[in-house]
């Protein structure tokens, strides 16, 4: 018999988890393509957001920290529609319910663990493993190697890891087609976080404990802002990643609607590879950098 389904009423944790992607991969709605051209609410010239505020530099920065998915890899590649998919199919086989039921599940269990996974773990006392395999393999066609990406985290100055909530053999796969898996030393994943997920501040202290990281000399690349929440307490220095072909996404929308960068994300790109050259290898500054959202510092 499979596991009996409950029906768990969702608490969630902080205003944006309720409907973020996570990385951990369950997480939110399917994504439909927006064009970037559409009319930003309430827009504000690129120079003047942050105005006014010192925002944390380069210039001590000696680790660089990569979030995985829709960060290392643009966010049009749109790898998500597939494993949301195969998460509800994954639900719906284990458990023994329809699939309407099954997503309702997959996006209850995202509110109220933090990720699909932990819920299915701490409820139905799931084995990880099966799970992360089946909603990894994917197609990676849209996914194409970027040399400029690869040259540009080359250049960059210390020690380069890759943090995602997903598997390192997911991480291993996309890095390695986009040809950048040579530029790191390490991956720290679901698995080395004992299934505790960003954005707790626990899984950061842990990554942190695990590679040695002094957070005061590292710097954090990230989609999601909450996920920089924590980066930022710690003293790293904050990057969000968001793509030129935004999406009608709750998060997204509100990154839209910003007319000034959170406290907590100290600069903010669209071109992860143009703004990396312009970091390595000297690092630059905090004072010279007159425009945090531009690309390149």
């Amino acid at each position: 018999m499979p596991p009996r389904a409950p029906s768990p009423r969702a608490t969630p944790t902080s205003p944006l988890a309720a409907s973020t992607r996570g990385e951990g991969w369950g997480e939110g709605q399917p994504q439909t393509p927006v064009q970037a051209s559409a009319p930003h609410p309430s827009p504000l010239p690129t120079e003047e957001w942050g105005e006014g505020r010192r925002r944390r530099g380069f210039e001590r920065t000696r680790v660089w920290i990569f979030d995985l998915d829709n960060t290392l890899y643009p966010a049009d590649c749109n790898l998500f529609a597939q494993v949301d998919q195969r998460m509800g199919e994954f639900i719906a086989r284990y458990l023994g319910v329809p699939f309407a039921y099954a997503r309702h599940l997959q996006k209850t269990y995202y509110r109220q663990f933090g990720t699909t996974l932990s819920g299915l773990m701490q409820v139905h006392g799931l084995e990880p493993k099966s799970f992360l395999d089946y909603v990894h393999d994917i197609d990676l066609s849209p996914v194409r190697e970027h040399p400029e990406l690869a040259a540009a985290i080359e250049r960059l100055p210390g020690r380069k890891l890759i943090f995602t909530n997903g598997s390192r053999a997911h991480a291993e796969r996309v890095a390695g087609k986009l040809g950048v898996l040579g530029c790191f030393e390490g991956i720290f994943d679901i698995y080395d976080a004992d299934y505790v997920p960003k954005p707790s501040a626990s899984c950061y202290d842990h990554f942190c404990r695990v590679h040695g990281v002094e957070a005061g000399m590292s710097a954090m690349f990230e989609d999601m802002p909450h996920n920089l929440e924590a980066p930022h307490a710690l003293g790293m220095t904050t990057v969000l990643v968001h793509s030129a072909t935004t999406y009608d996404h709750p998060v997204q929308q509100k990154i839209r609607a910003w007319h000034e960068l959170p406290e907590h994300v100290h600069h903010m790109t669209d071109d992860l590879a143009g703004f990396l050259q312009g970091v390595g290898p000297v690092a630059i500054p905090a004072e010279t950098n007159a425009h945090p959202l531009s690309k390149g510092v």
